[in-house]
């Protein structure tokens, strides 16, 4: 029987692995999540900030978060924060498959933009492929028995726009400035997403396990004026997204209000793709 609409939405209780759970949008996530009732665990290579965060959500009232150092690329790891949140909990509801490297163009990442293709190190290539694909994979992989015993669980990947589409280049040149690029590792490692949703919704049909990607446009997370308005001028809403605006799609696709939904790809990029 479908659930009545308030119910639909209600995470009540709902054991919620987050990786990248201290950066922008996994803090977000986390805190949203938490409104709706679940309990959050935030796994991120910056521990220190985790369990922050976790014992914030804690204190106020939101339900009980754990922070957990997890590095996503280590099998070991991934298996330690498996583990524990059952440990803690009793049980793991969902998968929030977050955690990515995507350099920002500010001065802190100077030089990190310079090479384009036809320089690109195998280093950067390799590193960048291990943490935004290969640890998607390990944590799917070790969350799975858990959900399989319990008969249901929800995994959603976090994709990119750059996945479905290339990047306009154009966006990161300044003027008197080397020319800077979004690295290729970022829309080859986003488009593969896609694919692992799809092997994973069809592989573990029948199961309980659903399997959906969210796909995210440009959110606003202290960009250049110019850079904001060159992006917004490319969406057909005209601007950059909330970081809310996406947790609240991610919300969605971790409720029963999304039960129908496997294999699927929710877009929420103000209509960049839809030119």
């Amino acid at each position: 029987m479908t659930a009545e609409l308030p119910q639909a939405f209600d995470l009540a209780d709902k054991v919620i692995v987050i990786t990248g759970g201290a950066g922008l949008l996994g803090e977000s996530h986390a805190r949203l999540l938490a409104q709706a009732g679940a309990h959050p665990v935030l796994a991120d290579i910056d521990g220190d900030r985790a369990i922050e965060l976790a014992l914030e959500l804690t204190e106020n009232a939101y339900g009980r978060a754990l922070g957990l150092r997890v590095d996503i690329t280590d099998e070991e790891s991934v298996r330690r924060m498996v583990k524990l949140t059952v440990e803690n909990f009793g049980r793991l509801d969902g998968l929030v498959n977050n955690a990515a490297l995507d350099p920002k163009f500010d001065a802190a990442s100077a030089g990190q933009h310079g090479h384009g293709f036809e320089d690109f190190p195998l280093d950067a290539w390799r590193q960048a492929l291990d943490v935004n694909l290969t640890g998607m994979f390990l944590c799917a992989r070790e969350v799975a028995p858990v959900m399989l015993e319990q008969n249901h669980g929800v995994i959603v990947n976090i994709a990119s726009t750059y996945g479905l589409v290339g990047p306009d280049q154009r966006l990161y040149q300044r003027p008197g400035q080397p020319p800077a690029y979004k690295p290729v590792t970022y829309s080859v490692a986003k488009a593969a997403v896609l694919g692992l949703t799809r092997y994973l919704a069809t592989y573990y049909a029948g199961r309980g396990i659903r399997v959906n990607t969210l796909t995210p446009g440009g959110v606003l997370a202290g960009h250049d004026e110019d850079f904001v308005e060159r992006y917004s001028a490319k969406t057909v809403l005209g601007r950059m997204a909330d970081r809310q605006e996406i947790s609240n799609a991610l919300l969605f696709l971790l409720s029963d209000a999304s039960s129908y939904m496997t294999g699927a790809n929710l877009v929420v990029d103000g209509g960049w793709t839809a030119w």
